[in-house]
C-alpha cells in the first residue's frame, strides 16, 4: 500500500497507512479483529486441555492471538512449576503439593530456547541495513580467526539460511574454558557442501561473533539496544530470569550435563556454558512481548513511534527461504502456512507464527521439558495454528488493525 493513502477502520472514519502500521497492540473481540469467535474458542479449549491427562503434553501454557493490533486470545493453563524433580525409574515427574506449585500467567516468562535464532536475526538484518554487514559476504571477512568457516567461503546469507553445511552442535559444554570453547567453533568446518541446508545451532552462534566484532558491542546489548528497548519489550532479555516457567530437572543420560531442576537459567547446555548469551539460546520473554515483535514485523519494522527495520529488510528477512525465520512449515504452522506465514520453534515447548497473508499472529509458550525432555510432538502447535487459520473471516487486511491505538 502506497504511503500516504487512506485506509476506512472498522471504528468509523479513516486512518493513513502510516498511522495503521504504528498502532500499538490493544486486547478486543474477535469480531473486532476480523475473526470467528468459534475457531478461536476451539483454539483456547485445546490449550486449557494441553495440560491435562496422564501424560500431559507440557505442565502449562500460555497462548497469544489476534489480528491487526487486536489481541483476541490471552490465556494461561497449568503450572509454571509443577514438579520437583523426575523419577527415572517410575518414569514420571515427582509432583509438588499442589500449595507448593506455581500457577502459569498470562504473563509468566519462558525460556525462549531457539526463538533467541529471531532476535540475533533481526540484530543482523540491522546490520544489512546500516550498510556494515554484507549479505553475501564471506564469514573470514569480519572474522578471518574463525579459519574452518572462512577456508571454505561460507557466507553471511549461508549462516542465515542454515546452508553453512556447519553440522547442528557442537558439545561445547565439555570443553574445560572459553578459550577452548572458542576455538572449538574457530577449527569447526561444514559437514556437508556451503549451499545444503542443515538447521545448526553453530550458525548463530558464529553470527554472534560476528556481530560482536563488528559493532564492539555483546549480543545482550545490540538485542537490547536494537530491539527489545525501543519496542517497549521490558520483560524480554537474557537470563537469570527467576519467575521463569521451570524447564528440566537435567542430569544425564538424558541430559548433557548434571544441573538439576532449572528455573530461571537457561536450559540449553551450550548456552549455559557460554554464560547464557548465546546466539542460537538463551533469551526470556513472554507471549506478550512477542506478540509486539510479530505486531512490528507484520507492519514493516515499526510499533508506535518506534522502527527497528525499514520494510524492505523486513521483507527480505521474511521472504522464503527466511532468514533465521521457518517460512510455511505446516508442522508447527497447520493450515496457516502457504501463503508465507513465517515463524520458529524453541526446544522447551516454545513457538512464534506470523502470517503477512492474513495479519495474524500466534504465540504458544509452554514448558513442554518440564519435568524432562521427551521426543517431540508438534501436533498441539498446529492444531493451535490451524484454528486460527480457520477463524480468519476473510483474507483481506484486518479492519481492526486499522483502528488507532
Amino acid at each position: 500500500m502506497p504511503t500516504g493513502t487512506r485506509t476506512p477502520y472498522r471504528g468509523g472514519g479513516e486512518l493513513s497507512s502510516a498511522r495503521l502500521r504504528s498502532a500499538r497492540l490493544r486486547t478486543g473481540s474477535a469480531e473486532r479483529a476480523g475473526l470467528d469467535p468459534g475457531p478461536l474458542g476451539d483454539l483456547v479449549h485445546a490449550v486449557r486441555a494441553l495440560p491435562g491427562g496422564a501424560r500431559p503434553w507440557c505442565a502449562g501454557a500460555v497462548v497469544v492471538a489476534g489480528r491487526g493490533s487486536v489481541v483476541a486470545v490471552e490465556e494461561a493453563a497449568g503450572w509454571a512449576v509443577r514438579y520437583s524433580g523426575y523419577d527415572e525409574t517410575a518414569d514420571e515427574g515427582v509432583e509438588l503439593p499442589h500449595e507448593a506449585r506455581v500457577p502459569m500467567r498470562t504473563d509468566t516468562p519462558f525460556d525462549l530456547a531457539s526463538l533467541t535464532k529471531l532476535f540475533t536475526t533481526v540484530a543482523a538484518v540491522q546490520q544489512l541495513e546500516r550498510g556494515t554487514l554484507g549479505i553475501d559476504a564471506p564469514v573470514g571477512a569480519y572474522l578471518p580467526d574463525f579459519t574452518a568457516a572462512a577456508a571454505h567461503r561460507v557466507t553471511v546469507r549461508q549462516l542465515l539460511t542454515h546452508t553453512s553445511g556447519l553440522r547442528p552442535e557442537l558439545p561445547l559444554y565439555d570443553c574445560p574454558d572459553d578459550a577452548s570453547r572458542r576455538a572449538a567453533l574457530r577449527a569447526e568446518a561444514p559437514v556437508t557442501e556451503p549451499g545444503t541446508y542443515v538447521y545448526s545451532d553453530l550458525n548463530m552462534l558464529l553470527l554472534q561473533y560476528l556481530l560482536e566484532r563488528l559493532t564492539g558491542r555483546g549480543l545482550d546489548v545490540l538485542v537490547r539496544d536494537g530491539i527489545t528497548r525501543p519496542l517497549g519489550m521490558t520483560a524480554t532479555g537474557f537470563g537469570p530470569c527467576p519467575g521463569a516457567a521451570a524447564t528440566e530437572d537435567q542430569r544425564r543420560p538424558w541430559g548433557k550435563a548434571d544441573r538439576g531442576m532449572l528455573r530461571g537459567v537457561v536450559h540449553d547446555e551450550n548456552a549455559w556454558a557460554l554464560g547464557g548469551v548465546a546466539g542460537h539460546a538463551g533469551l526470556f520473554s513472554t507471549a506478550g512481548d512477542l506478540a509486539v515483535l510479530c505486531r512490528t514485523l507484520l507492519a514493516g519494522g515499526t510499533y508506535g513511534t518506534a522502527r527497528i527495520l525499514g520494510p524492505d529488510f523486513v521483507d527480505l528477512t521474511l521472504a522464503a527461504p527466511g532468514l533465521g525465520f521457518a517460512v510455511d512449515q505446516p508442522w508447527f504452522m497447520g493450515e496457516l502456512a502457504g501463503r508465507g506465514a513465517a515463524g520458529h520453534t524453541g526446544f522447551t515447548g516454545t513457538s512464534l507464527v506470523l502470517d503477512p497473508a492474513t495479519d495474524t499472529f500466534l504465540i504458544l509458550l509452554a514448558n513442554t521439558v518440564h519435568p524432562v525432555r521427551r521426543p517431540g510432538d508438534n501436533a498441539p502447535r498446529a492444531a493451535a495454528a490451524t484454528c486460527l487459520a480457520r477463524a480468519v473471516v476473510d483474507r483481506r487486511p484486518s479492519p481492526g488493525g486499522a483502528a488507532p491505538s
